[in-house]
């Protein structure tokens, strides 16, 4: 650990190590050399998400064009990466610019606390390791954990689970020692992860069921992108990755866009895909079509087709049903059928944690995220000097990330030129009409929604979802405004009197 690593006084403080926070460091040890940072991560390793996921066949639902780093060029030929080709880019990023010198495992960020007239923050952190508390502080406090538990993921309560006698395992922490070769498996869910685990696990199993309560969009994709290939052949590494990133951002808005304003001709769409690579007569309707519109939820990739591949080689099958109960051998559906297993995989979903379950308070007071309003998708109303990262939903988390690093940059660099060491976000409109932070259906954030910030009708309190609106008001256009309160705290003006300025 670098001595800045070490130190208890920090310019910045970065919660978590995974593709935001490393991606975080980068854009402010460039952009700001002489700010000191350091980054607080709980578990033991880099890499967040990809670190934590172990289950078969682990991989990116969003291109490495996109979905890596617009400062670091993905160099291998999978655009559609498993699991370990992504740690080891992060890795990779972390070694070349020293940032991995500047984190702090097994470092639990408890509480944090701001300070108006030090115009610091006091944050509490723990030793996931040994228990021990301690005190570090921060002009500026930046989230990058995430939106889920880290320790816990979801499963709902089916009845007769402890007469179960196979196992009954969740992704999120999948045992080291689980052998399913030759052996019957049902993996309940079908979303991103159920559909990426399936073909996986098909490969040696005796046979894997999808058991899905309601279907997914599910889109035949390649895993490889040629036209990436040869760009980067014929204009080298870095011109090639940015020209691909630049088509691959365009094509993801293009279909999003599609979707949205023609649901009724991409359903059509998806389904005539579906039809082509499932096996003649299957029942498309009964198992791939969702009662929502296209990208309602996120779109579901299987790299090559490797899901409906499985389906037609008879390795893997879909059931459409509800869970009565578990039974000893497997599990009874609500129409009485029996389905045999010997291992069910419950990939059932996450549990959202906003801001890393950091209790926040500023001068004392108690933050309650459901009373604050998200500003410009990367801070909150009322919580001063407090920024945090949430990437797109429909499109590669990613991409927003890298735009709200830069403008925190930005607005870092207008603070020195003004003067100021205070940034609060402050609703001028009290009776602005407040809506979800997150309007996406998916369960997970459905279950949490009352717990999550707000966002308002109207920039700059709407967290947009659409990159090249974001290009816009975080990249171009300038930092002040008017719902920005830019201020020098009483320590701060004394220090400037003091010294004559």
């Amino acid at each position: 650990m670098s001595s800045q690593a070490a130190a208890t006084e920090l310019d910045v403080l970065i919660v978590g190590a995974g593709i935001s926070g490393i991606g975080a460091a980068h854009y402010l040890q460039r952009e700001h050399p002489r700010r000191t940072y350091a980054i607080l991560e709980s578990r033991g390793a880099l890499g967040g998400t990809w670190d934590l996921f172990r289950y078969p066949g682990i991989r990116s639902d969003s291109d490495l064009h996109t979905f890596g780093y617009e400062f670091k060029p993905w160099r291998d030929k999978d655009a559609i990466a498993d699991g370990d080709k992504i740690l080891a880019y992060l890795r990779e990023t972390a070694e070349e610019r020293g940032i991995d010198r500047h984190i702090r495992f097994h470092t639990k960020v408890i509480s944090a606390d701001w300070s108006a007239e030090r115009a610091r923050w006091t944050v509490v952190v723990e030793r996931a390791d040994t228990g021990e508390r301690s005190t570090l502080t921060c002009s500026w406090l930046f989230c990058a954990a995430g939106y889920y538990r880290y320790d816990e993921g979801f499963t709902p309560h089916f009845a007769g689970r402890e007469d179960f006698r196979g196992r009954i395992v969740h992704p999120q922490h999948w045992p080291a020692d689980l052998d399913y070769t030759g052996k019957r498996v049902v993996v309940i869910g079908s979303g991103a992860t159920a559909v990426t685990v399936v073909p996986a696990m098909a490969a040696t199993a005796e046979h894997v069921t999808m058991l899905q309560r309601t279907p997914s969009y599910v889109m035949p994709v390649p895993a490889g992108d040629k036209i990436a290939e040869r760009l980067k052949k014929v204009l080298g590494d870095r011109r090639g990755h940015a020209l691909a990133r630049r088509k691959n951002i365009l094509k993801q808005a293009a279909v999003w866009r599609f979707c949205q304003r023609f649901p009724k001709t991409a359903r059509k769409l998806i389904r005539l895909a579906n039809v082509k690579v499932l096996p003649d007569g299957y029942p498309v309707d009964e198992h791939f079509s969702p009662p929502y519109d296209p990208w309602d939820q996120r779109l579901c990739a299987a790299p090559n087709g490797d899901l409906f591949r499985a389906i037609r080689r008879g390795h893997a099958s879909v059931v459409t049903d509800r869970i009565d109960t578990y039974t000893e051998t497997g599990l009874r559906l609500a129409s009485g059928r029996e389905l045999p297993a010997d291992v069910v995989v419950t990939a059932t979903g996450l549990n959202v944690q906003a801001m890393g379950a950091i209790t926040l308070s500023v001068d004392g007071r108690p933050v309650d995220l459901a009373d604050t309003v998200a500003y410009k998708g990367m801070m909150l109303s009322g919580v001063p000097n407090f920024s945090y990262a949430i990437g797109y939903t429909n499109s590669s988390w990613t991409l927003k990330v890298g735009l709200l690093c830069e403008h925190l940059c930005r607005l870092l660099a207008r603070m020195d030129e003004g003067g100021y060491d205070t940034a609060c976000p402050e609703v001028a409109d009290p009776g602005m009409p407040l809506r979800p932070l997150l309007d996406f259906q998916a369960g997970y954030v459905r279950r949490a929604v009352d717990r999550l910030p707000r966002q308002g009708d109207r920039a700059p309190w709407l967290t947009s979802m659409q990159y090249t609106k974001d290009v816009k008001l975080l990249r171009k256009l300038p930092v002040d405004d008017p719902e920005l309160r830019l201020s020098r705290s009483p320590a701060h003006a004394a220090a400037a009197t003091k010294a004559g300025v």
